[in-house]
């Protein structure tokens, strides 16, 4: 398993622990399923013709 460290904006932070709060998750689970959730949706829109992510 690898590890990543991110840093958020303050608004942000506030955001994900919201969240884990209104759903009973830690912060580490909410992040988790953030992740899952853009992958499979820049897997579900991906074409050829467009880019994947934003520059």
């Amino acid at each position: 398993m690898r590890r990543y460290r991110l840093t958020f904006e303050e608004s942000e932070a506030r955001e994900i622990e919201a969240l884990a709060r209104e759903y009973g998750l830690t912060e580490q689970a909410v992040l988790e399923q953030l992740v899952a959730v853009g992958l499979e949706q820049v897997r579900d829109e991906h074409t050829d013709d467009e880019p994947r992510l934003r520059e």
